[in-house]
């Protein structure tokens, strides 16, 4: 049996995506689109019922468009945004506050009493990251803090906390089951990479109780069983990984200096460097690419918060296009030329390599001419502009990249794939199927069932290269009208008006 469920559970919608490992192909695709809720400037939220109503429904659709049965279904494989916060009962499921979203950034003043506390470079050295509300355990300690009642709850014993994978497994398992994998784990900020477990002093300077956290295991494993209730059918969960860990795996990256990217809501920018932790001194991240059979690999990421969200609010908020997909015509109708308009997507602060939580968007470079065309190019601009930094902070760790593989929904658009080769100087590949991270997740599940590992590496197929054609003199132009627009952006950020 070779069909497997890819649960993808992101942060803008549910996905399910059933796979034909060997074939190759995708045969159904559920999709449940969810809005993200604003209590506050900086704060992001979503509801947990939401987050578990979305992906039920998302993998039922896509087994009925895949027209098969659901005993059909090998099994599952389990990929997720990654730092998203919960706190649930033990006993019930419920959760106890809406889950805290990675793009937060509520918990700014807690990283920097823990600068203040010394801890900045214990926290590098045992879990890889910097200080930055970005991580989830610092969104633990202020749910714990701040919800009434939950910190004597958690230290009675009652309470569960994990992301968004720990909590979609125990509800898919019906509370059997309170577990997560490596690469989630390395994301909490609570979790020795290098170890490979949980961190008691960490655990102790945030006051949390260690039977709150899940079970670590590797990212191919027997996680447990989805009742037969939830998909028609008993279907064992054997894959689990990040998304942009899983993203690594669906590209075939598993060589050290292999390097993806992945354009969702945000962008993800990893390289493999094989068994040895690569320490970073340019602002990236040290982190888990993935755990087999108790060996784990390791990886630099840098992370862009904001790439398709850009796109969703030229759509939502400023009415600029109609649908994600007029961009790419937009982009070509000018010649690509954004006329000096440069877009800082900072709304929900600046990730690596800057790590400012307090910045915040600018668009620069405005005249009477600056129609919404450019604004538009300028957004998608600012995607390739933000990956050129992250491949720039690889190359001074050490990490070349001499070729991007590419994913995620933008990486549909034609348009902006030339232009990231043509500001990278480097190929630009994308695969055949572009839902890698989904594809990581069925991968992780097939390595769990016991096939082989090449076999699952080409289910990805050939696609398309985007080879550089932009000359030296222009490259560096639009590279230094982008830094001043960052600079621009983070001029006026935390002084007095």
């Amino acid at each position: 049996m070779t069909l497997i469920l890819a649960i993808d559970q992101g942060t803008s919608s549910s996905r399910g995506i059933v796979f034909d490992m060997v074939a190759g192909r995708i045969l159904g695709v559920g999709q449940r689109p969810f809005d993200l809720i604003f209590p506050r400037d900086g704060w992001v939220e979503q509801a947990p019922e939401v987050l578990w109503g979305t992906t039920l429904e998302a993998g039922r659709a896509a087994i009925a468009a895949a027209g098969v049965a659901p005993k059909d279904i090998a099994a599952i494989g389990v990929t997720n945004q990654r730092e998203t916060a919960l706190v649930w009962e033990r006993t019930t499921g419920k959760c106890l506050h809406n889950a805290l979203v990675w793009q937060d950034r509520r918990t700014a003043g807690r990283c920097k009493r823990m600068a203040a506390d010394g801890l900045a470079d214990r926290v590098r050295a045992k879990t890889g990251l910097v200080l930055d509300p970005y991580f989830s355990g610092t969104k633990l300690a202020w749910l714990l803090d701040e919800v009434p009642g939950l910190r004597r709850r958690a230290a009675a014993g009652e309470l569960c906390f994990g992301t968004v994978d720990s909590f979609l497994l125990w509800r898919l398992t019906k509370g059997r089951v309170h577990a997560t994998d490596a690469t989630n784990a390395s994301r909490t900020q609570l979790f020795d990479i290098g170890r490979q477990a949980w961190d008691a002093e960490l655990l102790a300077y945030h006051d949390i109780p260690p039977a709150m956290l899940p079970e670590v295991r590797d990212s191919a494993h027997p996680f447990g069983v989805a009742d037969a209730e939830w998909f028609g059918a008993e279907i064992p969960i054997l894959g689990m990984a990040g998304d942009q860990q899983a993203a690594l795996v669906g590209q075939g990256c598993f060589a050290a200096g292999a390097c993806k990217s992945t354009y969702g809501t945000g962008c993800f920018v990893m390289a493999n460097t094989g068994a040895e932790r690569a320490a970073s001194g340019s602002g990236l991240l040290t982190t888990v690419a993935y755990r087999l059979n108790g060996q784990t690999t390791y990886a630099l990421e840098g992370s862009i918060f904001v790439a398709g969200a850009a796109v969703k609010w030229l759509r939502d908020r400023l009415g600029l296009i109609d649908d994600a997909a007029q961009t790419e015509a937009m982009a070509e109708a000018i010649g690509g030329d954004a006329g000096g308009v440069h877009l800082v997507p900072a709304f929900t602060g600046l990730g690596a390599p800057h790590w400012r939580p307090d910045a915040r968007g600018a668009i620069t470079g405005l005249t009477l001419d600056s129609g919404r065309e450019r604004i538009v190019t300028a957004a998608l601009q600012s995607v390739a502009y933000q990956t050129a930094d992250l491949l720039e902070a690889m190359a001074a760790d050490g990490s070349e990249v001499e070729q991007l593989a590419v994913d995620g929904g933008m990486a549909a658009n034609n348009w902006l794939c030339q232009f990231l080769a043509d500001v990278l100087d480097r190929p630009v590949q994308r695969p055949a199927i572009i839902e890698t991270t989904a594809l990581g997740a069925a991968t992780l599940a097939g390595l769990g069932l016991g096939m082989d590992a090449e076999t699952l590496r080409q289910a990805r197929g050939a696609g398309r290269t985007f080879t550089p054609a932009m000359t030296v003199a222009k490259r560096t132009a639009l590279m230094h009208g982008w830094r001043r627009a960052v600079r621009q952006a983070l001029a006026g950020v935390g002084k007095d008006p």
